[in-house]
């Protein structure tokens, strides 16, 4: 470690370890930020980009978000095209050569974690179709450690100075998480095989990975927005193949959701989707507790 030398009095060199340095990171989404304070605790500031109330696909880049860029040491995004329509614009305006992509400054989830739903052919025409899959993989808690692992990994390259914290403190974290998700695989066995409407395809990976049944979407098409002729076309699906629920994210509108849970007489139910997206996910492991309490105490 470096010092700093002070003060010279009586021939004794008084010697002052410097301020203790300070990584700046930035991520586009809440849950990288909340994966990021479990890595590396008080050793760096960390921001997100988005809030769990904001859609992820849609953002400005506001003059704040770019002047938290320029600072940034490493930007952590999911990738797989959910960020495409700001975060390219995000890092050239920002210029700061650290977080370009292929840097090690950047760090892409989705290039770590297990991807689903990846499209066998490109046809806009079906709406918003991601090339490089489903980008909404943190709601499979096994992709959350994945990404600890590679993260943890990422943060002692870019501060050599306290890899041994971050390794440190992974191991703490996966040990926890590897407990936390035996426990929610137990409490979410009964949920499997639960037919259920979404919104949206956002809860592909938590419907993977719990084994529920997607029985309709209430969007027409993949980031169109819920039309009435669709929704009397889906409740009349439902009347022959019924569902129990109908799930939305926190921040997506609730009217159709409510509109389908007041004529097919099942739950709407929202889930927070994110870190900060219900009173009780302000972590990682606050997320998917409320989440299966959430789905549990709607199921019959």
């Amino acid at each position: 470690m470096k010092y700093v030398l002070t003060v010279l009095l009586a021939g004794l060199v008084l010697i002052v370890p410097p301020a203790q340095a300070t990584l700046n990171v930035l991520t586009c989404e809440p849950e990288w930020a909340a994966l990021t304070h479990e890595l590396a605790g008080d050793l760096a500031q960390v921001s997100s980009a988005t809030t769990a109330l904001q859609d992820p696909h849609h953002i400005e880049a506001r003059p704040a978000l770019l002047a938290q860029a320029r600072r940034a040491d490493l930007l952590v995004c999911t990738g797989a095209e959910l960020e495409i329509g700001w975060l390219p614009l995000l890092q050239r305006e920002a210029g700061n050569g650290k977080i370009q992509p292929g840097q090690p400054g950047y760090l892409e989830a989705a290039r770590i974690a297990r991807i689903i739903e990846r499209p066998t052919a490109l046809d806009r025409s079906m709406g918003d179709i991601h090339a490089a899959g489903n980008p909404h993989l943190q709601m499979d808690p096994h992709n959350i450690a994945r990404v600890g692992e590679a993260l943890a990994k990422r943060l002692g390259e870019v501060d050599p100075a306290h890899a041994a914290r971050y390794a440190e403190r992974n191991r703490d974290f996966q040990a926890r998480w590897t407990a936390a998700m035996a426990r929610w695989e137990q409490q979410g066995a009964r949920l499997k095989g639960m037919p259920v409407v979404v919104h949206h395809r956002n809860w592909s990976y938590l419907i993977d990975w719990l084994g529920l049944t997607v029985i309709g979407e209430l969007e027409p098409k993949p980031g169109m927005e819920p039309t009435a002729s669709h929704l009397a076309e889906l409740l009349g699906t439902l009347k022959a193949t019924p569902a129990r629920m109908v799930l939305h994210a926190a921040y997506e509108s609730p009217k159709a959701s409510e509109w389908l849970s007041s004529r097919a007489n099942i739950p709407a139910v929202e889930l927070p989707y994110t870190v900060g997206g219900s009173p009780a996910a302000q972590d990682l492991f606050g997320l998917f507790d409320d989440t299966l309490n959430r789905l549990l105490q709607a199921a019959p």
